[in-house]
């Protein structure tokens, strides 16, 4: 081969590299910080340092890469940073499996995820790299924690956990698998287990959620959260049950109160180990733990046949004063609602079905047009006239609803209200691979938030873990056992960490000022460059991500660190 033809090959690893050198050494994708020129904030999501760079990483990367060279050549200073959502269970999994220390696994991985995003030739400025697992970063993750504590916005509460009784261990979702729901690491079948958790009151932020009127965000990730935020105007009706007490249900439906037949509680209600009567104590027993061992979605598959246990228990229908059966139920979930419901089979499908198997009366209270007065053949859930109603009777339905919540309201057995099907934040972990959460438990003083000038509160170093995946938090003393802050007495830390979904919600505003020190992020940084212009990624991020992302900056315009409402102003899925 010639000497002319060799030197006209193409050799793309030397040429590339000779040609990012010069990249570098000329700046060439550092951030203008020219405030001549309108600002430009371009953001894709951050990935997992899960080891090599692979083409989903870069199937939204290239979309953002492509916007912010556009904007840059349209006159635009574009800001286009760059990070590591460092922290999750992998870590953890390679640490158990390959005896390899979660931080040396995840910083090997950043390493080499680095160089390759390198060699991709996108122009993200690496200057303003985050990393989610930098205690620089998880710092600020605790303060805010602090910031939610101090505003009533951060609690702790008992709640369901998927819990392996061989290990002794809670689990990831991730960690339970088959239809059947067994460990991942032992195949023991997995129960579920109250225990004290820490959530974010999300709730508190509903109403101001479903409004997207400040945000260019596709129709498809607006209809998703505004299911999922799920709001249901109706009224909330108080039964009381014979021995124990009143209990309280919502509907949307307080016209068909008076067809309510029967009453049905969630398995995991608190009310039915009490209620429960000795004759029936073993079928409920043995019912609540069938129910504990099923997923969410099997026990609200409309296609699945209705199951339940007579509790031999009555409630009272106020509306009538009726008694009517409790019975516990598989398809009514604690996390939904109060965890129990007024059954009205006539005009509900699933109570129908389960009234038929049962033997329950069937009491038709709302007309279908051209009914005759004859049983019903399937149930009706549309509007009518009410009947065997008392002095409802006649009364179009959608007035009624009206009628019978002020009739209760008169006598304190109701009132009308609006619920969500959205729950608090559950940001408890049971792991060991995250932000440890900032409290301290005193005997004398209670729960006590870690001083801020303490924090950040560190993971330590030299851990060991366990086959079982227990956090080694809960058996290092050196990392529980503190002084109060308070009465300077023995006290425990929490070893519960955060979810790691804390550490994406807020992520771009660090980017800003990545070694600020005096808080999250620089308010003169924000001032240049917030809100975020363009955000690009996936759909699937649409009920978690993107709705504790807006939850997140809501709370900070509440702490007076912003001055907007909406973290994003645009956002595209790719694809």
């Amino acid at each position: 081969m010639s000497e002319t033809k060799q030197r006209r090959t193409y050799d793309p690893t030397d040429l590339e590299h000779r040609w990012q050198e010069r990249w570098a050494e000329s700046g060439l994708y550092k951030t203008d910080e020219d405030e001549n020129k309108p600002k430009h904030y371009a953001l894709t999501m951050l990935p997992y340092p899960s080891g090599d760079l692979h083409v989903g990483h870069w199937y939204p990367m290239t979309p953002s890469d492509t916007r912010a060279r556009f904007m840059r050549m349209n006159g635009f200073r574009v800001f286009f940073p760059i990070g590591f959502d460092a922290f999750g269970l992998p870590a953890e999994n390679a640490a158990i499996g390959r005896g390899i220390p979660p931080r040396d696994w995840t910083y090997s991985n950043i390493e080499r995820m680095r160089g390759q995003l390198r060699q991709m030739g996108a122009m993200f400025d690496f200057d303003s790299e985050v990393v989610t697992c930098d205690p620089e970063y998880y710092r600020w993750n605790q303060w805010f924690f602090l910031k939610f504590f101090e505003r009533g916005l951060a609690y702790r509460m008992e709640a369901p956990v998927d819990w392996c009784p061989k290990d002794n261990t809670t689990l990831a979702r991730e960690q339970v698998v088959g239809p059947d729901k067994r460990c991942e690491r032992c195949g023991t079948p997995v129960i579920k287990k109250n225990l004290p958790q820490w959530l974010f009151k999300i709730t508190d932020y509903a109403e101001e959620l479903l409004d997207f009127s400040k945000i260019d965000w596709p129709e498809r990730v607006e209809t998703l959260q505004r299911n999922w935020i799920g709001r249901s105007e109706g009224a909330e009706i108080r039964f009381e049950i014979e021995g124990y007490g009143p209990v309280e249900v919502f509907t949307t439906r307080p016209d068909t109160l008076f067809g309510a037949t029967f009453f049905v509680m969630s398995p995991e209600h608190p009310a039915v180990e009490e209620i429960t009567t000795q004759e029936q104590a073993e079928d409920v027993r043995g019912y609540v733990e069938r129910a504990a061992r099923m997923s969410e979605i099997d026990r609200t598959d409309v296609t699945r046949e209705k199951t339940g246990v007579f509790t031999g228990a009555y409630a009272i229908n106020p509306a009538n004063g009726e008694e009517i059966p409790v019975y516990i139920a598989d398809y009514v979930l604690m996390g939904y609602g109060t965890g129990a419901i007024m059954a009205v089979p006539a005009h509900d499908e699933r109570d129908f079905e389960f009234a038929k198997k049962y033997g329950i009366e069937i009491r038709t209270v709302i007309a279908p047009p051209d009914w005759n007065g004859e049983d019903l053949d399937e149930a009706y859930a549309g509007e009518g006239t009410m009947v065997n109603s008392n002095e409802c009777d006649g009364t179009p339905s959608t007035e009624g609803k009206e009628k019978v919540t002020a009739w209760l309201e008169e006598r304190g057995a109701g009132k009308a209200t609006v619920t969500y099907r959205l729950h608090d934040w559950l940001i408890s972990r049971q792991r060991f691979w995250g932000t440890p959460i900032p409290i301290i438990f005193c005997d004398e003083c209670g729960i006590v938030p870690v001083p801020e000038e303490d924090l950040p509160v560190l993971l330590p170093e030299d851990t060991e873990f366990m086959p079982t995946g227990e956090s080694p938090l809960k058996l290092d003393p050196g990392f529980y056992n503190t002084e109060c802050p308070r009465c300077g007495g023995p006290a425990t830390r929490e070893t519960d960490t955060m979810d790691t979904f804390m550490d994406s919600s807020w992520y771009w505003y660090r980017y800003l000022s990545p070694h600020y020190d005096k808080g999250p992020f620089d308010p003169e940084r924000g001032e240049k460059w917030l809100p975020v212009d363009q955000y690009t990624g996936g759909i699937e991020h649409a009920i978690l991500h993107l709705l504790y992302a807006r939850f997140f900056t809501k709370v900070m315009r509440d702490l007076g660190l912003v001055d907007f409402d909406e973290p994003m102003t645009r956002l595209r899925n790719q694809g």
